[in-house]
């Protein structure tokens, strides 16, 4: 039976527990040294896509006996780049894993989130009644064939008065202010609300930014949470612009590159709510963005896997991705679907779809 997601005789062993620091100061966390080089995409999806991204990460890890904290390049977009800041700093899944639970274990660096006081509710304040980007609006506008269609749509959105402070509280927490991920190939997706471009925060050339600001641009969702200002420019959720970006990685012709991705389906449930059906056009349109991405990754000659919810995480999931009430039960899913998926896949490309 080939491997399920490293093809190749080159693996190289996962480190030791005892080779990965703990700190949350200074982790010595680096890429693997040899053998396959591979990328960690983690995208976009709200507290119910981090819950169903930390269980289908502990399956991967449990499949694979590889630890995501090694990947190479680590590439995170709005919920996503709250999980890859925390492997970029040396915070391992199982350790996401438990605070997910509530469980405290004595070692564990500490997370400073309460998922019910400080998620935000499951539906936003009421906004500003104005729109959120006069200026990309008149970019879209004049040059609608290039504009992104989220991204035109995000610049109409009123002002969101929601904060994302307490995320980077968190991320503050862990690393100091000021300060960038250990791990030297840590990039959070952000989009400017100016131009509409997206910003890899961390990729060598992009403007420099404290690592809480940047997951916080990366996760401030227009219409809902205020832009967050970097260096006098207002950026926004990177999910505006795509919900993995994994794209940005086909230049750097990795060997192999993991996308977990919480906003893509490649097997559906059948809800009767229009909410429910809303939200399932929208990740029709994020799957199929997903898999032009994937085409050019694959045209660079990197193997890209994928994980995404199926139709029984979908129901469970629901049409709200912030309804806070419905994380455990979606972590539960996940953790459940996810290793079966890994389990059935016998060398296949790993999504959801292979489990009914």
């Amino acid at each position: 039976m080939s491997h399920p997601l490293d093809r190749s005789s080159r693996r190289k062993a996962p480190v030791p527990p005892d080779r990965l620091d703990r700190s949350t100061a200074n982790p010595r966390v680096t890429p693997l040294a040899s053998g396959p080089r591979r990328g960690l995409v983690l995208g976009a999806g709200g507290v119910l896509g981090f819950a169903w991204a930390v269980g289908a990460l502990h399956a991967l890890q449990q499949a694979e006996g590889w630890d995501a904290r090694q990947a190479d390049n680590l590439i995170g977009t709005s919920a996503g780049s709250v999980t890859t800041a925390m492997l970029g700093c040396g915070i391992g899944v199982e350790t996401m894993l438990n605070h997910q639970r509530g469980i405290i274990v004595e070692g564990d660096p500490r997370i400073e989130f309460d998922y019910d006081a400080d998620s935000g509710g499951a539906l936003p304040p009421r906004p500003r009644m104005l729109p959120g980007s006069p200026s990309l609006m008149v970019r879209s506008a004049l040059r609608p064939g290039r504009a992104s269609p989220m991204a035109a749509l995000a610049s109409i959105m009123p002002r969101g008065r929601g904060t994302i402070a307490p995320v980077g509280r968190m991320i503050d927490a862990i690393v100091p202010h000021g300060a960038w991920a250990a791990h030297p190939g840590t990039w959070i997706v952000a989009m400017d609300y100016e131009t509409g471009r997206r910003v890899p925060f961390g990729r060598r050339g992009s403007p420099p930014a404290a690592l809480a600001d940047a997951v916080m641009a990366s996760c401030a969702i227009p219409g809902w949470y205020a832009p967050i200002v970097i260096n006098r420019r207002r950026y926004v959720d990177g999910g505006t612009r795509s919900a993995t970006s994994l794209d940005l990685l086909a230049p750097l012709r990795l060997d192999q590159v993991v996308v977990i991705a919480p906003m893509a389906s490649f097997s559906y449930d059948q809800p009767t709510t229009v909410a429910a059906r809303f939200e399932r056009g929208i990740r029709r349109a994020v799957t199929r963005r997903l898999m032009r991405e994937s085409g050019k990754v694959r045209q660079a000659g990197t193997e890209v896997l994928m994980l995404a919810p199926g139709a029984e995480d979908l129901a469970v999931i629901g049409a709200n991705l912030m309804d806070n009430s419905r994380r455990e039960l979606v972590l539960q899913t996940s953790l459940r679907t996810s290793a079966a998926a890994l389990a059935h896949q016998h060398g296949r490309p790993v999504t959801l779809a292979d489990v009914s």
